[in-house]
């Protein structure tokens, strides 16, 4: 283990790290997975850039973290290229145009099985199945940006599903905890529960069939599921078993485009995707708050500290159920919202001595499984994107022959009618992915992002804090314990101790300690004063980085011994 020393001595409470982070000059790789972030590292070796590596990694996640992500799925992306450009996308899913407001049974009209529905349809099976937008973005991005061949990309993917991996002792524990889900759907009980049991940690996962239609997405490219073979085979399974999507749904799916939603804190600039997504936007609104406060002075855990982090939550959540929801069904104030004006008001109104009674409205249901990677690259790319099947191994179902998981993104709609998140044809869902930009002097200086559903952007701000305010590492910064309160209880990590927690009850917030908040994050931090990049990842999840230093050999001729 390190130990983390700078901020110690103003801190109220400290913490040692767990995993290490990696160092390298030409280009960083990292994900929640080891296998992940050695695909996109084969790509920064072979020539390819911070895009490439980006694509590699999430096509070898979509086989060695499959309960977390898949081309069938949806998500956001950041990207910053090396001359200055800003290109944010929303593949994030919508509801097929056969969705009704009431095509769920909900089995209660308040908390906490107000989002539940009868037979869980909306959770486990083909009815919880939204028109994906993974494919199709990863193709788009990689089609403008990359340099290696789309083939290239997917080639370790392949060559995972095809050989096997080993099952992780996390993998392992989920399917485990999802066993009889899982059980439901023969083709995915057939990967995940060979002999009718989970795998043991370390034995080969090996997935063949997921080969064969990686294979044809390599050769024919994302139009073997928006019209081809495979978006055939999937439609025609989900339609024999009660599920809405259609060949017309997957035709008419398009990934948005639109500029980032940008801010400054004490001097460095954030950027990330706009609404629908409402994660940079809140981040951006929560810290305008706490630059009215001196938060370095106040130290890291403290209950100061503390207390200004989760009422500025309080106040973001509030905000977000008034006001951000899908822009294509009403009017979203972001340039009010992320204003330094309006969030004076917001800090003026903070009772530093105690708790408000803020309320949060309407709870969402936001899965906090997913998966998060960042790349970057000696030329200057970077790449922050946050995908997702939603719950752990989406609705549980595997398309027979495909080896493709659907995702169960129809949970994270309001199952009764007539509300703002309520089910529409062609809806997209309110988001709170983060994947999030920070620069600095116009260059890209952090990259970072996280899984935890509505847990992202309070957990993401917190690490952005933790750099810039309280001075961290990068991998202090991952690591650190976090705080959640979305105007209910305050939930603390255990790491906080009982010292924070009590203080907190003090002025009045009701505590709750849990074992995380949110879920493995990571993110890269460039030196450019240096010419060096660091990777890391947290102990939420099976985190890696990995670096490509060194270079071609020297051609002076005083190093050659053959001249």
């Amino acid at each position: 283990m390190t130990t983390a020393t700078d901020w110690r001595a103003s801190a109220g409470v400290t913490f040692e790290t767990f995993k290490h982070p990696a160092t390298a000059s030409r280009g960083m790789v990292v994900s929640n997975h080891p296998m992940g972030s050695a695909a996109g590292l084969e790509m920064l070796s072979m020539g390819g850039n911070a895009i490439d590596a980006a694509i590699a990694t999430v096509f070898a996640l979509s086989v060695v973290e499959p309960m977390m992500v898949g081309p069938f799925g949806g998500g956001y992306i950041n990207l910053r290229t090396a001359d200055g450009e800003s290109v944010c996308i929303d593949n994030y899913t919508l509801a097929p145009a056969a969705a009704t407001p009431d095509m769920y049974r909900p089995v209660s009209d308040t908390w906490p099985d107000y989002l539940q529905t009868e037979d869980r349809e909306s959770q486990v099976g083909y009815l919880a199945v939204g028109v994906p937008g993974n494919l199709k973005a990863w193709e788009e991005l990689h089609s403008e940006y990359g340099k290696l061949s789309w083939e290239t990309i997917i080639a370790p993917a392949i060559r995972y599903a095809e050989k096997g991996f080993p099952a992780s002792e996390y993998l392992v524990r989920l399917i485990t905890e999802n066993r009889e889900d899982i059980g439901r759907f023969p083709a995915t009980a057939e990967i995940f529960l060979p002999g009718g049991s989970p795998p043991v940690p370390g034995e080969l996962i090996v997935r063949r069939d997921y080969a064969e239609s990686l294979k044809a997405i390599s050769s024919g490219g994302s139009s073997e599921l928006y019209d081809g073979p495979l978006g055939h085979a999937i439609t025609e399974d989900i339609k024999r078993n009660g599920g809405l999507i259609t060949m017309n749904d997957l035709r008419g799916y398009s990934t948005l485009r639109k500029e980032p939603v940008r801010g400054t804190y004490r001097g460095f600039e954030l950027s990330g995707p706009p609404p629908g997504n409402t994660g940079i936007t809140l981040i951006i609104e929560m810290l305008n708050i706490l630059e009215n406060f001196d938060v370095a002075g106040q130290g890291f855990g403290t209950t100061e500290g503390l207390h200004l982090i989760a009422e500025s939550l309080k106040i973001a959540f509030a905000d977000r159920f008034e006001y951000l929801g899908d822009p294509a069904t009403m009017e979203i104030p972001v340039d009010w919202l992320t204003s330094k004006d309006y969030a004076k008001q917001r800090a003026a109104g903070i009772d530093v001595s105690r708790s408000s009674a803020q309320a949060a409205g309407v709870r969402s249901a936001e899965s906090s499984n997913t998966t998060h990677l960042t790349t970057a690259d000696g030329e200057g790319n970077m790449v922050s994107m946050t995908q997702t099947i939603n719950e752990v191994f989406g609705s549980k179902v595997t398309v027979p022959c495909t080896g493709i998981l659907l995702n169960n993104t129809q949970a994270m709609f309001d199952p009764h009618p007539g509300n703002p998140n309520s089910v529409l044809p062609n809806k997209r869902v309110v988001s709170s992915m983060a994947p999030t930009i920070v620069s600095r002097d116009g260059k890209p200086f952090l990259g970072i992002g996280t899984p935890g559903g509505v847990r992202i952007f309070g957990s993401v701000m917190q690490a952005i804090m933790n750099v810039i305010d309280h001075g961290m590492t990068l991998q202090e910064a991952v690591e650190a314990p976090r705080l959640w309160t979305q105007g209910q209880d305050v939930e603390l990590e255990h790491e906080f101790g009982e010292g924070p927690g009590a203080g907190m009850s003090g002025l009045g917030h009701p505590v709750v300690r849990v074992p995380n908040v949110a879920g493995g994050m990571n993110g890269i931090l460039i030196d450019h004063e240096r010419g060096l990049m660091t990777g890391a990842a947290c102990w939420r999840a099976d985190g890696v980085p990995a670096g490509l230093s060194g270079g071609p050999a020297n051609s002076d001729a005083r190093f050659n011994p053959l001249v």
